[in-house]
């Protein structure tokens, strides 16, 4: 076996698995929270890549201006779905908020083409998607280093979110109603404003998602099929769990390269797109609750 190969495939792999992470944790920032499952997170991945290069193409604004006025549409569009779809259903049954977020995801996806356009646009950004000359001369490794600043980029942003969990009032509010949302109303944080703040952070998480995977594959309706990846991911991290989120980006990415490489040519290819579902499928029988996530014991 090529050494140098399988390096290649593996660093991608989990290069790949940050950018999984990134649209994870989108889902996990509303769970943990509120006990929503938010269907939408794939659609507003779709809706802010597009309205960014939206912005661009109509306007004529460069993208360093694009990205910031965007960052403003996902903010609102946060605090409106809290506003208008979520805080009626308040005390609502938790089967009653996931279909509410099913619908939600179909408005969005359909506003977001009726604002823009259907067709297929391409977005570039200020890295390109060629081999790191570093790596190459110095390992005899071929990685993107469109992925490795991707990886950064996705680093960064979730280093950003810890500290504001851990080190900002709102964060320790945020924490709070995570851990109860009743005992949060009985010393007096305002949850909705709370929910208000999370669904504006999850908007600003799935621009960055967005965008990364939309320079990679073009911003397209297929970008909303993008959450459908995080869902192993968070089988397998745990679906109240940032780090979970991390580390089973990272399995997920990781395997289902190497699964295509190694064990795809023995059945015919074409497993890259299934294998995730099957490890975590695998996983469920194990341990339930993923890696990090929260057991529950239930008594009978």
């Amino acid at each position: 076996m090529n050494v140098n190969f399988f390096f290649e495939v593996l660093i991608g792999g989990l290069l790949s698995g940050v950018m999984y992470a990134l649209v994870a944790i989108g889902f996990v920032l509303i769970y943990k929270a509120s006990g929503v499952f938010n269907f939408a997170q794939g659609a507003m991945v779709f809706f802010a890549a597009l309205t960014c290069v939206g912005i661009v193409d109509k306007f004529g604004v460069p993208l360093w201006v694009a990205i910031p006025l965007t960052i403003v549409v996902m903010i609102l569009l946060g605090i409106a779905i809290e506003r208008v779809v979520l805080r009626p259903l308040v005390n609502q049954p938790e089967i009653t908020l996931f279909m509410a977020t099913i619908g939600l995801a179909f408005f969005i996806e359909g506003l977001a083409q009726l604002m823009w356009g259907s067709q297929v646009h391409k977005l570039e950004l200020p890295i390109e998607d060629v081999p790191s000359e570093y790596l190459m001369n110095k390992f005899n490794i071929l990685v993107s280093q469109f992925d490795i600043m991707a990886a950064a980029v996705c680093g960064l942003l979730v280093t950003a979110l810890a500290l504001l969990f851990s080190r900002t009032k709102v964060g320790r509010a945020l924490r709070a109603v995570a851990d109860d949302h009743q005992a949060a109303l009985a010393v007096g944080i305002p949850l909705q404003r709370i929910w208000a703040v999370l669904w504006a952070v999850a908007g600003l998480v799935a621009l960055v998602a967005g965008l990364l995977w939309g320079a990679r594959n073009g911003v397209q309706f297929a970008l909303t099929f993008v959450a459908l990846k995080a869902l192993p991911v968070l089988i397998l991290g745990g679906f109240t769990s940032m780090p979970g989120a991390i580390v089973g980006g990272l399995i997920i990415g990781a395997s289902e390269k190497l699964a295509e490489v190694y064990i795809g040519p023995l059945v015919g290819g074409g497993i890259e797109g299934w294998f995730p579902y099957v490890l975590a499928l695998m996983f469920l029988l194990v341990r339930p609750e993923g890696l990090f996530g929260e057991k529950i014991i239930r008594r009978i």
